[in-house]
Protein backbone atom coordinates (compact mmCIF):
# COMPACT_ATOMS: atom_id res chain seq x y z
CA UNK A 1 0.00 0.00 0.00
CA UNK A 2 0.99 3.75 -0.32
CA UNK A 3 0.63 6.38 1.69
CA UNK A 4 0.76 10.10 0.31
CA UNK A 5 2.91 12.35 3.16
CA UNK A 6 2.74 16.37 2.05
CA UNK A 7 5.92 17.79 3.43
CA UNK A 8 9.42 15.88 3.90
CA UNK A 9 10.02 17.37 6.79
CA UNK A 10 10.57 16.69 10.37
CA UNK A 11 7.35 14.90 11.09
CA UNK A 12 6.47 13.56 7.78
CA UNK A 13 10.06 11.73 7.72
CA UNK A 14 9.15 10.51 11.28
CA UNK A 15 6.01 8.97 10.16
CA UNK A 16 7.68 7.64 6.85
CA UNK A 17 10.34 5.54 9.40
CA UNK A 18 7.61 4.20 10.71
CA UNK A 19 4.99 3.52 7.92
CA UNK A 20 8.22 1.70 5.56
CA UNK A 21 9.60 -0.51 8.45
CA UNK A 22 5.61 -1.79 8.15
CA UNK A 23 6.24 -2.37 4.25
CA UNK A 24 4.40 0.86 3.30
CA UNK A 25 5.66 2.66 0.33
CA UNK A 26 5.87 6.10 1.02
CA UNK A 27 5.46 9.53 -1.71
CA UNK A 28 6.20 12.78 0.00
CA UNK A 29 4.94 16.02 -2.14
CA UNK A 30 7.09 18.53 -1.50
CA UNK A 31 8.38 21.19 -3.80
CA UNK A 32 12.09 21.31 -2.81
CA UNK A 33 12.89 18.07 -0.82
CA UNK A 34 16.17 17.78 0.98
CA UNK A 35 17.61 14.73 -0.58
CA UNK A 36 20.45 15.00 2.06
CA UNK A 37 17.79 14.68 4.73
CA UNK A 38 15.56 12.28 3.22
CA UNK A 39 18.74 9.79 2.80
CA UNK A 40 19.72 10.34 6.45
CA UNK A 41 16.41 9.93 8.13
CA UNK A 42 15.72 6.99 5.45
CA UNK A 43 18.14 6.01 3.11
CA UNK A 44 17.41 5.29 -0.50
CA UNK A 45 14.43 3.03 -0.25
CA UNK A 46 10.22 2.95 0.19
CA UNK A 47 9.79 6.27 -0.72
CA UNK A 48 9.51 8.75 -3.79
CA UNK A 49 9.34 12.07 -4.69
CA UNK A 50 6.85 14.37 -5.64
CA UNK A 51 8.16 18.03 -6.36
CA UNK A 52 5.50 20.28 -6.29
CA UNK A 53 3.72 21.90 -3.29
CA UNK A 54 -0.09 21.36 -2.00
CA UNK A 55 -1.58 24.28 -3.77
CA UNK A 56 -1.08 22.62 -7.40
CA UNK A 57 -4.54 20.73 -6.76
CA UNK A 58 -4.35 18.70 -10.39
CA UNK A 59 -0.51 17.49 -9.71
CA UNK A 60 -1.87 16.38 -6.19
CA UNK A 61 -4.94 14.85 -7.41
CA UNK A 62 -3.03 12.95 -10.03
CA UNK A 63 -0.43 11.62 -7.41
CA UNK A 64 -3.00 10.12 -5.27
CA UNK A 65 -4.48 8.50 -8.25
CA UNK A 66 -1.83 6.89 -9.67
CA UNK A 67 -0.46 5.55 -6.48
CA UNK A 68 -3.88 4.09 -5.27
CA UNK A 69 -3.18 5.43 -1.93
CA UNK A 70 -5.82 5.22 0.61
CA UNK A 71 -4.35 7.40 3.19
CA UNK A 72 -2.81 10.44 3.17
CA UNK A 73 -0.83 12.32 5.74
CA UNK A 74 -0.94 16.25 5.57
CA UNK A 75 2.15 17.86 7.36
CA UNK A 76 3.02 20.55 4.71
CA UNK A 77 2.73 24.72 5.61
CA UNK A 78 4.61 26.83 7.21
CA UNK A 79 5.47 27.11 10.71
CA UNK A 80 4.85 30.05 13.32
CA UNK A 81 6.78 33.49 12.83
CA UNK A 82 6.56 32.22 9.17
CA UNK A 83 3.37 32.93 8.92
CA UNK A 84 3.41 35.87 11.04
CA UNK A 85 5.76 37.37 9.20
CA UNK A 86 3.42 37.44 6.02
CA UNK A 87 -0.47 36.10 6.60
CA UNK A 88 -1.06 36.58 2.97
CA UNK A 89 1.81 33.67 1.95
CA UNK A 90 0.22 31.95 5.31
CA UNK A 91 -2.78 31.39 4.40
CA UNK A 92 -2.08 30.95 0.93
CA UNK A 93 -0.08 27.88 1.93
CA UNK A 94 -1.83 26.43 4.94
CA UNK A 95 -5.12 27.59 4.92
CA UNK A 96 -5.35 26.94 1.03
CA UNK A 97 -3.19 23.96 0.41
CA UNK A 98 -5.38 22.64 3.12
CA UNK A 99 -8.77 23.18 1.07
CA UNK A 100 -6.82 21.34 -1.67
CA UNK A 101 -5.80 18.39 0.29
CA UNK A 102 -9.21 18.22 0.85
CA UNK A 103 -10.37 18.56 -2.46
CA UNK A 104 -8.35 16.07 -3.55
CA UNK A 105 -9.05 13.40 -1.22
CA UNK A 106 -12.55 13.51 -1.68
CA UNK A 107 -11.92 13.36 -5.49
CA UNK A 108 -9.55 10.78 -5.78
CA UNK A 109 -11.87 8.79 -3.19
CA UNK A 110 -8.87 8.32 -0.34
CA UNK A 111 -10.33 6.41 3.03
CA UNK A 112 -8.60 8.41 5.62
CA UNK A 113 -6.79 11.76 5.93
CA UNK A 114 -4.74 12.42 9.03
CA UNK A 115 -3.99 16.26 9.39
CA UNK A 116 -0.74 17.15 11.68
CA UNK A 117 -2.60 20.13 13.56
CA UNK A 118 -1.35 21.90 16.45
CA UNK A 119 -1.37 22.49 20.25
CA UNK A 120 -0.98 26.16 19.37
CA UNK A 121 -4.84 25.60 18.03
CA UNK A 122 -6.00 26.09 22.25
CA UNK A 123 -6.89 29.98 23.26
CA UNK A 124 -4.98 30.23 25.94
CA UNK A 125 -5.60 33.17 26.60
CA UNK A 126 -8.56 30.95 28.32
CA UNK A 127 -6.32 29.08 30.92
CA UNK A 128 -7.43 28.91 34.37
CA UNK A 129 -3.92 27.87 36.13
CA UNK A 130 -2.57 24.40 35.27
CA UNK A 131 -5.39 21.40 34.75
CA UNK A 132 -4.34 19.56 32.09
CA UNK A 133 -6.43 20.72 28.59
CA UNK A 134 -7.97 18.11 26.71
CA UNK A 135 -9.49 18.48 22.87
CA UNK A 136 -12.47 19.96 24.01
CA UNK A 137 -10.69 23.54 25.09
CA UNK A 138 -11.75 26.59 23.09
CA UNK A 139 -10.01 27.27 19.74
CA UNK A 140 -8.46 30.77 18.53
CA UNK A 141 -6.12 33.35 19.59
CA UNK A 142 -4.64 36.39 17.75
CA UNK A 143 -1.51 34.64 16.51
CA UNK A 144 -2.15 33.46 12.89
CA UNK A 145 -0.68 30.19 12.63
CA UNK A 146 -2.64 29.01 15.42
CA UNK A 147 -5.55 30.79 13.65
CA UNK A 148 -4.93 29.43 10.35
CA UNK A 149 -4.84 25.80 12.23
CA UNK A 150 -7.59 26.39 13.64
CA UNK A 151 -9.47 27.27 10.60
CA UNK A 152 -7.65 24.30 8.68
CA UNK A 153 -9.18 21.88 11.29
CA UNK A 154 -12.52 23.48 10.53
CA UNK A 155 -12.79 23.39 6.57
CA UNK A 156 -11.70 19.31 6.81
CA UNK A 157 -14.42 18.62 9.46
CA UNK A 158 -16.48 20.26 6.83
CA UNK A 159 -15.33 18.31 3.98
CA UNK A 160 -15.01 15.19 6.12
CA UNK A 161 -18.80 15.20 7.35
CA UNK A 162 -19.92 15.84 3.63
CA UNK A 163 -17.95 13.28 1.83
CA UNK A 164 -17.91 10.72 4.63
CA UNK A 165 -13.73 10.26 4.23
CA UNK A 166 -12.57 9.61 7.70
CA UNK A 167 -10.04 12.02 9.25
CA UNK A 168 -7.89 12.32 12.48
CA UNK A 169 -6.19 15.50 13.52
CA UNK A 170 -3.01 15.50 15.57
CA UNK A 171 -2.42 17.93 18.30
CA UNK A 172 1.45 18.05 18.74
CA UNK A 173 3.23 19.93 21.54
CA UNK A 174 6.37 21.35 20.34
CA UNK A 175 7.94 19.28 18.13
CA UNK A 176 11.61 18.75 18.35
CA UNK A 177 14.25 16.32 16.58
CA UNK A 178 17.06 16.28 13.80
CA UNK A 179 15.76 18.68 10.82
CA UNK A 180 16.51 21.29 9.25
CA UNK A 181 13.39 23.72 10.07
CA UNK A 182 12.58 25.25 6.48
CA UNK A 183 9.14 25.93 7.39
CA UNK A 184 10.25 27.79 10.42
CA UNK A 185 9.74 25.83 13.81
CA UNK A 186 11.51 28.82 16.29
CA UNK A 187 11.36 26.20 19.38
CA UNK A 188 12.52 23.17 17.30
CA UNK A 189 15.41 25.55 16.04
CA UNK A 190 15.98 26.54 19.68
CA UNK A 191 16.36 22.83 20.71
CA UNK A 192 19.06 21.73 17.80
CA UNK A 193 20.82 25.63 18.30
CA UNK A 194 21.69 24.14 22.12
CA UNK A 195 22.77 20.34 21.44
CA UNK A 196 24.72 21.12 18.38
CA UNK A 197 26.47 23.94 20.68
CA UNK A 198 27.29 21.30 23.10
CA UNK A 199 28.68 19.07 20.74
CA UNK A 200 30.75 21.63 19.07
CA UNK A 201 31.97 23.65 21.52
CA UNK A 202 30.52 26.64 20.23
CA UNK A 203 28.08 29.12 21.47
CA UNK A 204 23.59 29.00 20.99
CA UNK A 205 22.24 32.29 20.40
CA UNK A 206 18.54 31.78 21.51
CA UNK A 207 16.03 34.62 21.15
CA UNK A 208 14.36 35.67 24.47
CA UNK A 209 11.03 34.73 23.29
CA UNK A 210 12.34 30.76 23.08
CA UNK A 211 13.08 31.03 26.66
CA UNK A 212 9.46 30.49 27.87
CA UNK A 213 7.99 27.04 29.61
CA UNK A 214 6.78 24.75 26.88
CA UNK A 215 5.58 21.22 26.03
CA UNK A 216 7.89 19.40 24.16
CA UNK A 217 7.57 16.25 22.08
CA UNK A 218 9.95 14.51 20.34
CA UNK A 219 9.85 13.70 16.18
CA UNK A 220 10.31 9.87 16.98
CA UNK A 221 7.11 9.49 19.11
CA UNK A 222 5.11 12.13 16.72
CA UNK A 223 5.96 9.61 14.45
CA UNK A 224 4.66 7.13 16.06
CA UNK A 225 1.41 8.99 16.74
CA UNK A 226 0.72 9.96 13.12
CA UNK A 227 1.67 5.76 12.33
CA UNK A 228 -0.75 5.12 14.98
CA UNK A 229 -3.45 7.50 13.59
CA UNK A 230 -2.89 6.20 10.07
CA UNK A 231 -3.51 2.74 11.26
CA UNK A 232 -6.17 2.18 13.80
CA UNK A 233 -9.82 1.75 13.49
CA UNK A 234 -11.79 4.85 12.95
CA UNK A 235 -11.93 6.30 16.81
CA UNK A 236 -15.11 7.74 18.22
CA UNK A 237 -13.38 10.94 17.88
CA UNK A 238 -11.32 12.90 15.35
CA UNK A 239 -8.62 14.95 17.98
CA UNK A 240 -6.25 13.82 19.65
CA UNK A 241 -3.42 16.05 21.67
CA UNK A 242 0.14 14.63 21.87
CA UNK A 243 2.66 16.09 24.20
CA UNK A 244 5.23 14.60 26.72
CA UNK A 245 2.13 15.50 29.39
CA UNK A 246 3.92 18.24 31.27
CA UNK A 247 5.64 21.51 31.36
CA UNK A 248 9.25 22.03 30.84
CA UNK A 249 10.93 25.14 31.54
CA UNK A 250 13.71 26.81 29.99
CA UNK A 251 16.17 25.41 33.04
CA UNK A 252 14.68 22.63 32.34
CA UNK A 253 15.56 21.90 28.88
CA UNK A 254 19.69 23.53 30.05
CA UNK A 255 19.82 20.70 32.28
CA UNK A 256 19.04 18.28 29.88
CA UNK A 257 21.55 19.21 27.48
CA UNK A 258 24.11 19.92 30.34
CA UNK A 259 23.49 16.70 31.38
CA UNK A 260 25.05 15.46 28.12
CA UNK A 261 27.28 18.20 26.95
CA UNK A 262 28.23 20.05 30.55
CA UNK A 263 30.45 22.89 28.69
CA UNK A 264 27.67 23.84 26.68
CA UNK A 265 27.18 27.60 26.46
CA UNK A 266 24.75 30.13 25.43
CA UNK A 267 23.33 33.78 24.68
CA UNK A 268 20.01 34.90 24.86
CA UNK A 269 19.53 37.80 22.46
CA UNK A 270 16.65 40.77 23.30
CA UNK A 271 13.96 40.63 21.60
CA UNK A 272 9.92 39.66 22.17
CA UNK A 273 9.41 38.78 25.61
CA UNK A 274 8.66 34.54 26.53
CA UNK A 275 5.03 33.62 26.74
CA UNK A 276 4.68 30.94 28.96
CA UNK A 277 2.70 27.95 28.95
CA UNK A 278 1.14 26.73 32.08
CA UNK A 279 -1.21 23.88 31.37
CA UNK A 280 0.34 20.49 29.80
CA UNK A 281 -1.81 18.41 27.02
CA UNK A 282 -4.04 16.10 28.52
CA UNK A 283 -2.84 13.40 26.40
CA UNK A 284 -5.35 10.40 27.82
CA UNK A 285 -7.78 10.10 24.57
CA UNK A 286 -3.99 9.22 22.61
CA UNK A 287 -3.62 6.46 24.99
CA UNK A 288 -7.32 4.73 24.99
CA UNK A 289 -8.27 5.24 21.31
CA UNK A 290 -4.88 5.28 19.70
CA UNK A 291 -3.02 2.86 21.86
CA UNK A 292 -0.05 5.57 21.85
CA UNK A 293 1.80 6.89 24.91
CA UNK A 294 5.23 8.92 24.31
CA UNK A 295 8.11 6.94 24.80
CA UNK A 296 10.81 9.65 25.43
CA UNK A 297 11.61 11.84 28.95
CA UNK A 298 13.06 14.90 28.02
CA UNK A 299 16.74 13.88 29.15
CA UNK A 300 16.14 10.17 27.04
CA UNK A 301 14.85 12.48 24.19
CA UNK A 302 18.33 14.38 24.32
CA UNK A 303 20.23 11.38 24.66
CA UNK A 304 18.57 10.06 20.97
CA UNK A 305 19.75 13.28 19.69
CA UNK A 306 23.06 13.57 20.18
CA UNK A 307 23.46 10.03 18.98
CA UNK A 308 21.68 11.24 15.92
CA UNK A 309 23.66 14.84 15.23
CA UNK A 310 27.20 12.68 15.45
CA UNK A 311 26.35 10.30 12.95
CA UNK A 312 24.49 12.84 10.70
CA UNK A 313 28.28 14.73 11.18
CA UNK A 314 29.73 11.22 10.24
CA UNK A 315 27.38 10.65 7.38
CA UNK A 316 28.17 13.97 6.06
CA UNK A 317 32.08 13.62 6.16
CA UNK A 318 31.60 10.72 4.41
CA UNK A 319 29.74 11.67 1.71
CA UNK A 320 32.55 14.42 1.41
CA UNK A 321 34.85 11.39 1.70
CA UNK A 322 33.01 10.28 -1.41
CA UNK A 323 33.32 13.26 -3.35
CA UNK A 324 36.56 13.85 -2.69
CA UNK A 325 37.03 10.34 -4.01
CA UNK A 326 35.42 10.65 -7.14
CA UNK A 327 37.10 14.07 -7.81
CA UNK A 328 40.27 12.13 -7.74
CA UNK A 329 39.48 9.25 -9.66
CA UNK A 330 38.13 11.86 -12.58
CA UNK A 331 41.35 13.83 -12.38
CA UNK A 332 43.59 10.37 -12.66
CA UNK A 333 42.07 9.47 -15.41
CA UNK A 334 42.52 12.79 -17.15
CA UNK A 335 46.12 12.27 -16.46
Amino acid sequence: MTTIVTGAGLIGTAFAQNAIARGEQVVFVDPEPRADFLKLKLGDKGYTLARYDVRDLPNLIATIKQNGANTVVHTAGLIGNRVQQSLNAGFDINVGGTRNVAEAVRLAGVRRLVHISTFGVYDRRRETGDAPVKEDFPRGGARAYGAFKAAKELILEAYAAAYKFEVIMLRPANVFGLGHFWSGSSGGQKMQRLIEAGLAGSTARIPSSETMANEYIYAKDIGRAVDAAATAKQPPQIHFNIGNGYVSTFEDVLAAVKALCPDVRYDVEPGEPPHSKIAPLDISAARQHLGWEPRFTLQSAFEDYLDELKAARSHAKSAFDDDAKTVTAARERAH
